[in-house]
């Protein structure tokens, strides 16, 4: 028996055709046909396909070797670019660039600025131009950024590249999360978003490696050791982007390592998805309905509240584990890379139990529980070990951050709705990073008192958010199933229609 059956065939006669409509109604709206998504311009839409699942297997195998593990290597190194800051914060930063007061707190902060005022015009170039080679190059420009963190000699220079690295890293995040949604289906994209997000966590072991090596080094190198953090990280940075912009291909139809019958498989998968490879064109449409969407203030709002700790512990943490916990500098290097583990084991493990049971933001909900009380136990906590065994809990609180991306990925349709919702969702993340970096107040050194019961209350409520994005999406697939079906249009699924424009849409959650 073949594994593969292809063949053409016209519509059936209670179907539709989209090529003999020029627009159609959809909700009381006039949408236009002939502007859909890149697959039916490459005439792949129109070919029928059916595939076993051990063919199925073959080719998501095929999919995840030549694509993940670059993703995942690019993530990994664009967290070591953020806790690079940290490593250097206890390696001598604040001392060789004569840092005072609030300073230090606005390294973190200048890099969020950065990223939220170039997010927009990110995500911009992303949409119009092929978007791997348009990430490939900004990893390249902001490796390059990162090695020259080691040239200057006062803090007024160091946060200008601080903002000058934050803007450029505004284009992996969309990036990635729109590259999986083109190459897996709905049920696929939450365990691979987290599987190349948890590498994170490998970034913070080999940082965490790396700054303990030049710290134990530091009397034989010839420069200070928290410049050798920047320079090694950049350079390394700049030969991933290289990498990134000779291997990963924009979409799935040009993709080097997929034959035709693999192309026309991939094509078959994506209808599950009510979406396509992708559309080019901005659609002043799309943008109004992603900002008159609740949902997309709802993933906003979880976004803004979860990233207030994050920002906290992601500059602060070597700080807090060093000033508040008591262990040497050279101890702290060390232990962080046990939470880097937590968070490259725990993540993926709890994102493969979905396979069990397929509801994303339940565990969300789980992970996020477990961080919420790793937090209340690093604020509150009195007892050392007890307070860095909360430390190392809320490192698997990303989960939840994850669950959001893959909701963007998979429940926001229409490629100019999914780069703009993208755009408001990352906004959320910056502004709850700056949040987190500007509560550690410098007056308030070793305690942090403003700092704790901020990041507590914002862990707590992000659990609650994260119910109510559960609900809404839950409401909104009961309000539609009670509504009468719509009839029936051959490849509307490659029409770039929102959600809120497809009544065949059902969210997952």
């Amino acid at each position: 028996m073949t594994e593969l059956v292809k063949e053409k065939q016209s519509p059936p006669t209670d179907v539709q055709s989209v090529e003999s409509l020029k627009e159609i109604q959809f909700n009381g709206k006039e949408i236009k046909l002939d502007d859909g998504d890149e697959i039916i311009k490459l005439g792949l839409a129109h070919e029928e396909v059916t595939m076993t699942r051990e063919r199925e297997r073959q080719l998501v195998h095929k999919i995840d070797l030549y694509m993940l593990p670059l993703m995942c290597m690019v993530y990994c190194f664009q967290f070591m670019d953020k806790l690079s800051n940290s490593f250097a914060s206890i390696l001598g930063l604040r001392t060789d660039l004569h840092m005072v007061g609030q300073e230090y707190s606005w390294t973190g902060s200048a890099f969020y600025l950065g990223y939220m005022v170039f997010e927009l015009p990110a995500s911009m170039l992303l949409h119009r131009f092929p978007v791997a080679k348009t990430v490939g190059t900004f990893i390249i420009v902001w490796g390059v950024v990162l090695a020259l963190h080691a040239t200057p000699n006062n803090a007024a220079g160091f946060l200008a590249l601080r903002t000058i690295l934050g803007a450029l890293e505004s284009s992996v995040t969309p990036a990635f999360t729109f590259i999986t949604s083109q190459w897996y289906t709905i049920d696929q994209t939450f365990l691979r978003i987290t599987i190349w997000f948890a590498f994170n966590g490998l970034g913070n072991i080999i940082g965490s490696l790396t700054a303990y090596g030049l710290a134990v080094h530091s009397d034989s190198l010839s420069l200070a050791p928290w410049k050798y953090v920047f320079i090694i990280t950049g350079i390394l940075t700049v030969a991933l982007g290289v990498a990134v912009l000779a291997h990963l291909p924009d979409s799935p139809a040009t993709a080097w390592f997929l034959t035709d019958e693999d192309k026309m498989l991939v094509v078959h998968r994506n209808r599950k998805n009510h979406q396509g490879f992708g559309n080019k064109h901005l659609k002043k449409s799309q943008v109004i309905e992603a900002l008159t969407d609740y949902k997309t203030w709802l993933l906003f709002a979880f976004v803004l509240l979860g990233n207030v700790p994050n920002g906290g512990i992601t500059n602060f943490g070597s700080i807090v584990l060093t000033e508040q916990l008591g262990y040497t500098v050279n101890q702290t290097l060390l232990y962080q890379t046990i939470s880097g583990a937590v968070e490259l084991v725990g993540c993926i493990l709890i994102a493969s139990l979905s396979h069990f049971y397929n509801s994303r933001l339940v565990w969300g909900i789980i992970s996020q529980c477990i961080g919420s009380a790793g937090v209340l136990m690093l604020c509150l906590g009195s007892e050392k070990h007890m307070r860095f065994a909360g430390y190392n809990m809320n490192f698997v609180s990303p989960v939840s951050f994850v669950c959001v991306l893959s909701c963007v990925a998979s429940n926001v349709l229409g490629t100019t709705k999914k780069y703009t919702v993208n755009v408001i969702v990352l906004i959320g993340y910056c502004v709850g990073n700056l949040s987190g970096s500007a509560v550690f107040k410098a007056s308030e050194t070793p305690v942090y008192g403003t700092a704790k019961k901020s990041l507590a209350v914002c862990s707590a409520l992000q659990l609650v958010m994260l119910i109510v994005i559960w609900v809404a999406y839950y409401t909104e697939n009961k309000i539609r199933d009670r509504k009468p079906e719509p009839e029936k249009i051959e490849n509307i699924e490659f029409l770039d229609l929102t959600d809120g424009q497809n009544p065949f849409f059902r969210y997952s959650f």
